[in-house]
C-alpha cells in the first residue's frame, strides 16, 4: 500500500501544481542535473548498474511506471533494465532533455524531460518523454522515487 500512497501524492501535487498555468517554476537542483548527466555517462558506458545509482531511490518503494504496467522497488528495476538493454547494440547513446522542474516543497520536486536513444539503422532509435517526482533525503540528496516513463 506504501507504493500508491507515494504514486497517489506525487499524482496530487503533480495536479496541483498544475492548475495554476501562472504558477512558477522553481529553479532546477544542480544537484540534480549533475545526477542525470551522471546517467547518461554511465548508460553510454554501458553500465546499467551505476546508471541506477546514479539516481535512483535504492529502495523496495521506488516505482517505476513504464509500457508494461508498474514495476517496484530498486533490483526488480534494474533487473528489468538489463533485459531490455542486454547488448551495447541495444543500449545505444542515450541523451535527456531536461524540459522543467517544478518543486512540490522543500523536499520533492518533479522533472519533466525528454530521452533518447540513438541506436543505428538495425535497431532503430527510441525516444520519448518522462515525468521524475525527485525527493530530496538528508543521507544520499536529490533521489528519483518514482519515474513514469513512456
Amino acid at each position: 500500500m506504501r507504493y500508491w500512497s507515494y504514486l497517489l501524492v506525487a499524482t496530487a501535487l503533480f495536479a496541483m501544481s498544475c492548475a495554476d498555468p501562472h504558477a512558477d517554476s522553481s529553479t532546477l537542483p544542480e544537484a540534480v542535473v549533475e545526477k542525470m548527466a551522471r546517467q547518461e555517462v554511465a548508460w553510454n558506458s554501458g553500465d546499467l548498474e551505476a546508471f541506477m545509482e546514479a539516481a535512483y531511490w535504492k529502495d523496495e518503494r521506488l516505482v517505476f511506471v513504464g509500457s508494461k504496467g508498474p514495476t517496484y522497488g530498486y533490483e526488480a528495476t534494474l533487473n528489468n533494465y538489463m533485459r531490455s538493454y542486454d547488448s551495447p547494440e541495444a543500449m545505444g547513446t542515450l541523451s535527456f532533455e531536461l524540459i522543467e522542474w517544478r518543486s512540490l516543497g522543500q523536499k520533492h520536486g518533479y522533472l519533466l524531460g525528454k530521452w533518447g536513444l540513438q541506436r543505428g539503422e538495425d535497431l532503430g532509435d527510441l525516444n520519448g518523454h518522462f515525468t521524475l517526482v525527485w525527493e530530496h533525503q538528508p543521507t544520499v540528496g536529490w533521489v528519483i522515487i518514482a519515474d513514469h516513463s513512456s
